[in-house]
């Protein structure tokens, strides 16, 4: 089988039950069900939600983007071998976990395939919760440029690149345009201030004041777990990216969770300790992508400089990757994935073929 059938490289296209458009990001895609067919689900697989609660069918796919862009590579390889089966299954490991340990729960209600959750429609937070260990990628370029404040966080003058930071550092960004807030920029992933979501928390679509401690406990403990249980695989966690929102329960009470992905490849940087130890930075993260893609072009500043969006697009179109470049991040995030979860990581030879055929049987009936 060619290299390129097994990778799910569009998911928007699978004939699952929708009477809405279906909802397509860079990576992952979601079909939102039928009020029948979720409420059937819920019924029938004894999902712990509101009766009328929506459902969706969730649908990563193995396309890897960076600098805001999708990239592929030779020989028809539009994405990365494994990818996405390693993706959900590092975030279903931490969602367990911050389960198990009394955090809050997610968004996620059954995984009928390696790359498939039913999932529950939340209410989203509209901030990106990130947090970070250590002072590197756009925090250091900044850092060494002379800036001392990130999101009201004052940094000491010294700082070397990549070193630990003596505390967690949140540096929190909008999620979507957020507008007629003074001092927010009217744009996505605007870096913010605590005392401006304080001050307009209801912008920010937090419920009370007191929710946004409790989104920062969630963060802040979260990251705690994740980082004790990459210490002891030798691994350690960077900074990484947490999302929020609100669902409801049985009984109609509204809860916070967790959502989107956490602790991934794609959400965090990981970094190998023993090399770290050596004065060496190996990447078991997405960064290491960035970084093949900064050195592979002649000109880098247009996959960093936001004003030449239109040729950094262009250059991702146009431009086929050598195999081997999309096989190392492979490799990468397969093996961070058995390590985190123990080994035991499924890779489909058809992940399409598959998926129709789990959503098609008679615990789902969700194929046209």
């Amino acid at each position: 089988m060619s290299q390129a059938n097994t990778v799910l490289a569009i998911a928007n296209d699978l004939p699952i039950k929708t009477d809405q458009t279906v909802h397509s990001g860079k990576v992952r895609s979601v079909y939102w069900l039928t009020q029948d067919d979720s409420s059937r689900l819920i019924a029938s697989r004894g999902y712990d939600v509101a009766p009328d609660a929506p459902l969706a069918v969730m649908v990563i796919s193995d396309r890897i983007s960076a600098f805001d862009c999708i990239w592929h590579g030779e020989n028809g390889l539009n994405g990365v071998p494994g990818k996405g089966a390693a993706l959900n299954a590092i975030s279903n490991y931490w969602f367990d976990k911050f389960k198990e340990q009394d955090l809050a729960e997610s968004h996620i209600l059954e995984v009928p395939h390696p790359y498939v959750w039913i999932v529950q429609r939340a209410e989203p937070i509209m901030i990106e919760a990130i947090a970070r260990q250590y002072i590197t990628g756009s925090m250091w370029r900044s850092y060494s440029k002379g800036e001392r404040d990130f999101c009201g966080n004052s940094l000491p003058e010294g700082l070397s690149r990549d070193e630990r930071l003596k505390d967690l550092l949140i540096t929190p960004s909008t999620k979507g345009v957020i507008t007629g807030i003074e001092g927010v920029p009217e744009a996505d992933d605007a870096n913010i201030e605590r005392k401006s979501i304080e001050d307009n928390f209801r912008a920010f679509n937090f419920d009370s004041l007191e929710d946004l401690d409790r989104y920062e406990l969630l963060l802040k403990e979260g990251f705690s777990l994740i980082s004790n249980h990459l210490e002891e695989i030798n691994q350690i966690f960077v900074d990484t990216k947490f999302e929020f929102g609100y669902v409801k329960n049985t009984t109609g009470d509204r809860k916070m969770i967790y959502m989107d992905e956490v602790g991934t490849p794609d959400s965090s940087r990981i970094w190998d300790a023993s090399e770290y130890n050596r004065g060496n930075i190996v990447e078991n993260s997405k960064e290491g992508f960035r970084k093949f893609l900064l050195d592979y072009f002649d000109d880098p500043d247009v996959l960093l400089n936001s004003d030449r969006m239109s040729e950094r697009e262009s250059l991702a179109r146009n431009s086929d990757l050598p195999v081997k470049a999309l096989t190392d991040v492979s490799e990468t995030y397969t093996s961070i994935a058995n390590r985190i979860i123990g080994g035991g990581l499924g890779l489909p030879d058809s992940p399409r073929t598959e998926i129709i055929d789990v959503l098609s049987s008679s615990s789902f009936n969700l194929i046209e």
